[in-house]
């Protein structure tokens, strides 16, 4: 098993005819994600050609759900058409929408959050997110996929760099499925949400869990730890050098006093036995010494 995300799955594209997510749609082929049609208002009945396999344009989700099954869909379209694309998306009853896009007001990610969350069928993960893969199975997103093989280690990141570099360093042992939850205030997935799903994956051994300055994401991910898993947790948290006060990178990245710190973050953590490492390689070593039996 996965989380999420497997072989099985059936991928739209919301905005598969523009730039970028033409591009991201040729990896994610590449990768055997199963990409079952594209979305693009205005242009339905058209079709783009990958690997010499065209894949059909619908004009909405509706459309394209009642003519492929499709159950995921990723978005690629501006930030300005986001909140409608995922509104969209939500009202055809799919089962998973992974937001890509980057840039998107608080104000709409905060209504189709609830949005989703209202609907009671679909699990939204980003925005400003890298997306998730199950190697080997599926690809949703823009996270490379061959800087790590299947394996048995859950990873579950609010950066997407620290995501690649995390899973490039454990590539070897591999991974069940890697989540990009995103790092904006206001996302649909938290690592909460895939902590519980890892700890009920009998394919997952482990987990990695990658968070940064900012909020209390990491102090609650701590407590739920404490209380509900049993599987060894390895953790890293982004921002140790960090100034008070200032945004770095994500729009959640701030520290505000003691609150939001990485050492405050930290100490949390290592109190509910989570292993933090104070680098990312650090805690791949920590992973690694664990699944090769020698921690």
């Amino acid at each position: 098993m996965t989380i999420w995300l497997d072989q099985n799955s059936k991928v739209l594209v919301q905005g598969m005819t523009g730039s970028e997510g033409r591009k991201h749609t040729q990896r994610m082929i590449s990768s055997g994600t199963r990409i079952v049609g594209g979305v693009t208002p205005g242009k339905g009945g058209q079709t783009v050609t990958f690997e010499e396999d065209p894949v059909l344009v619908y004009n909405s989700v509706a459309e394209a759900k009642a003519a492929t099954g499709a159950n995921v869909s990723v978005i690629f379209v501006p930030g300005a058409y986001t909140k409608k694309a995922v509104f969209e998306a939500v009202d055809a009853g799919i089962e998973l929408v992974v937001v890509i896009t980057e840039g998107v007001p608080i104000k709409d990610t905060a209504e189709f959050y609830s949005y989703a969350a209202a609907s009671g069928t679909t699990r939204m993960i980003g925005p400003n997110c890298p997306g998730l893969i199950s190697p080997g199975k599926s690809n949703v997103g823009i996270i490379p996929a061959s800087i790590a093989k299947p394996g048995r280690i859950g990873l579950v990141s609010k950066s997407g760099t620290l995501t690649y570099q995390m899973m490039f360093e454990l590539g070897d042992i591999g991974f069940s499925t890697a989540v990009g939850i995103g790092g904006d205030p206001v996302i649909g997935t938290t690592h909460i949400d895939a902590l519980a799903a890892f700890e009920s994956d009998p394919d997952t051994d482990c987990i990695v869990m990658i968070g940064e300055i900012g909020g209390d994401a990491e102090e609650r991910a701590a407590a739920y730890i404490a209380e509900h898993v049993t599987k060894p947790v390895f953790g890293y948290v982004a921002g140790f050098t960090a100034p008070e006060g200032k945004t770095m990178g994500h729009a959640g990245a701030i520290v505000s006093g003691s609150k939001g710190t990485a050492q405050a973050k930290q100490e949390a953590l290592e109190a509910a036995g989570v292993k933090v490492g104070r680098t990312p390689s650090e805690t791949a070593g920590l992973v690694r010494d664990v699944m090769e039996g020698k921690g």
